[in-house]
Order: structure tokens, then sequence, then C-alpha cells
């Protein structure tokens, strides 16, 4: 979703499958209940605080900023979301995976996830966190071991569809794993994405799992094998 029009409040949306399901049924099936905001576009460098002509004009540069157009594909906008916490926030919620950058996997390798709320103590701990991978036609997500948490009266936190595949998965707990699965023909992306349950803390990685390649060797006692790896 995106602003088209600094002018005029004017919205240019992309529907999802579902989406376009709902509204081909009519007005009734198709509510929006739910929204996020992100200003992935804004350069807050550009923030003039000394310019000449005064305070109305400290952001004249940053409100004259093209606004980037709807993108279908969750892995490349929306990476700056804006959150609304308690007034008497004092800091943003940090939360590290334990993973570095963005893995390569091989298929059925297995990458644990450890998050943890770097400043705040005892962040999350009652309700943990939930995992969500974007595409589960490239990765497995389970919880962890001793992971397991009670969801008993948490809210529910909403998942979404990936980019290129049926569905999204996720999963509450305080630690979790990912699995490459058997991906053919050429390589493919899933974002993971690990939200706290109580902080509102959220990050992201993208994995890439590699396809599966087949190594012919030959044997004169057996003659041809095809391994697969």
């Amino acid at each position: 979703m995106g602003y088209l029009n600094n002018q005029v409040v004017e919205v240019d949306a992309i529907l999802t499958k579902k989406g376009r399901e709902l509204l081909a049924r009519g007005a009734e099936y198709f509510n929006i209940s739910q929204f996020a905001l992100a200003d992935d576009e804004i350069d807050y460098r550009l923030w003039n605080p000394e310019h000449s002509l005064g305070s109305n004009y400290y952001g004249e540069v940053i409100e004259s900023m093209p606004i980037t157009e709807a993108i279908p594909d969750e892995r490349q906008v929306m990476k700056s979301k804006l959150v609304t916490l308690p007034k008497t926030t004092v800091r943003i919620p940090i939360i590290t995976t334990g993973v570095s950058g963005n893995p390569i996997l091989n298929s059925g390798i297995q990458l644990p996830i450890m998050p943890q709320t770097q400043n705040y103590t005892g962040g999350n701990a009652t309700y943990g966190y939930t995992c969500i991978v974007s595409n589960s036609d490239v990765l497995g997500l389970a919880v962890g071991p001793n992971g397991q948490i009670s969801t008993a009266g948490m809210p529910t936190v909403p998942t979404y569809l990936g980019a290129g595949s049926n569905t999204s998965v996720s999963v509450i707990g305080k630690n979790f794993v990912v699995t490459a699965k058997n991906i053919p023909n050429y390589d493919k992306q899933a974002t993971v994405t690990i939200i706290g349950n109580e902080t509102g803390g959220m990050s992201t990685f993208t994995v890439t799992v590699k396809k599966m390649t087949v190594i012919i060797s030959s044997d004169q006692q057996v003659g041809y094998q095809a391994i697969y790896r």
C-alpha cells in the first residue's frame, strides 16, 4: 500500500488473492480490520532545523520526496514499521535473533533461532516471541527445545501471505528452529520475522535455500549412482 499524491489523501492498494476473493463475494465480506504503517522511504537526515525560513520549512525536503507505490512483496517493503507504545516508553525494544546476517542453507539443514530482548530486563519472558516464516515451501518452522510457552490470554499476532507461496507459517515460543526444505531448479528465499509478544520489538532476516544438485558418480561394479544433495 502506498500514498500516491502528497496534496490529496489517496491510497493505492494491491489486494492479495484472498482479498480479491472476499471483494468478489460482496462489500459485506471485505472489511479491513487491521493495517500497518511504515516510513521506509523517508530519510530523516534531511530534517533541517537550521532552515533560513523557519520551523515551517524544517521538513520541506522530506515532504517533497516521492512516495513509494504499492509493492506486493513484503520482503521489499515495510521494513521500518511505525508502532504505538505507551507514553512512558523511554526506548524502543531491540530484538536479537542469534543469527548472523542472512544465512544460506542447503536442503535439510536446521538453523536455530534464539531471540532475546537486549534493552528490557525480562522482556518477553512471559509470552515469548512469535516467529513468522513468509514462505512455507522454502522453510519448515518449529518451536525449539524447551521453547514451549503457554499462550493463554495472549493477543493473537497476525500472519501474512508470503510472496510466491500459498501461505506463511507462524509459531509462538521462546526459541525456534527453521529447516531448509528440498528446493529443485533454483535457489529460493524466505523471510523470517521475530516479534516480541510483550514489548512489541521486531527483527527480520532472509534465509536463502540452495537448490538440490545431482552428482553422478561411476563405479565399475555397480554402474552409475545418482547422489542428491
